[in-house]
């Protein structure tokens, strides 16, 4: 909604960007935290985060323009990633191998590491979603309303408000929409507290990473119906992103049986 938070010396400084580097710095000052809880080496874990970060900007860069090819008109605009131009799944995939590399590199534990993880990782997912609504992008479909005042509004349909976005915003301007943004942020700030109250007394190691699979895939596939962005593929009426989601949902639940499975093998 307001794109540019501040403009120095010519040099604009876009909101986006600001959101997406406190959402990693609070991510790093978790990680750190729960990593000392679990044991593990902080100089290992900085590396991995490190690992994450680059090939998860990468990939997530990389699907995004192959999902909006009309945004790419000259070389520059490949580099233009504070306009909000990156793919939350291509992100994950990217850090996920991130993630991988450092924990072959170093030897960490793998679901102690995954668990810490996705609760870091959640944090700093809702507050770039934040990000993506100061860019405008990820923006809903159409909401039917009179009010077109740039702005977030209440309404007594469901969400119960929507928003408009002024021109220079990645979204439709003047033209209210689902704020799906600010509806995916409520809802990963729910998953991450249910995660941090969980992983207090998670029955064994990965049970924390299985259950964020599941609960963000159930947000994420709802969510789609009401974005605007990426359209339903043809005749099935959904999109990828629901696609993806659903491999999340039945992934989680096959990962909490097979490693309950080996919990109870270990204890035998």
């Amino acid at each position: 909604m307001f794109p540019v938070l501040f403009e120095i010396f010519g040099i604009k400084i876009y909101t986006y960007g600001v959101l997406v580097a406190l959402g990693v710095f609070v991510a790093y000052y978790l990680l750190l935290r729960l990593g000392r809880r679990e044991g593990l080496n902080a100089n290992h874990l900085e590396n991995t985060l490190l690992f994450a970060l680059i090939f998860g900007i990468v990939i997530s860069r990389i699907t995004y323009i192959l999902e909006h090819p009309e945004q790419i008109n000259k070389i520059t605009d490949i580099f233009a990633i504070w306009q909000g131009g990156l793919t939350f799944f291509g992100g994950l995939m990217g850090g996920i191998l991130g993630v991988l590399l450092g924990i072959y590199r170093y030897k960490l534990p793998i679901w102690k590491s995954a668990d810490i993880g996705v609760i870091a990782l959640t944090i700093a997912h809702s507050i770039g979603r934040l990000g993506c609504t100061s860019a405008g992008c990820c923006y809903g479909k159409p909401f039917f309303a009179e009010e077109i005042k740039p702005g977030l509004h209440f309404s007594d349909k469901f969400p119960f408000f929507y928003v408009v976005f002024p021109e220079g915003a990645v979204a439709p301007p003047y033209m209210p929409l689902y704020p799906t943004q600010i509806m995916e942020f409520l809802g990963l700030l729910t998953i991450f507290f249910v995660l941090l109250l969980v992983y207090r007394r998670k029955p064994f190691d990965g049970f924390v990473f299985a259950l964020y699979m599941l609960l963000y895939g159930l947000l994420r596939f709802s969510l789609e119906f009401y974005r605007g962005v990426t359209p339903p593929i043809q005749p099935i009426g959904l999109t990828w992103n629901q696609l993806v989601s659903i491999l999340m949902v039945l992934a989680s639940v096959v990962l909490m049986m097979v490693l309950r499975h080996e919990r109870k093998a270990q204890k035998a």
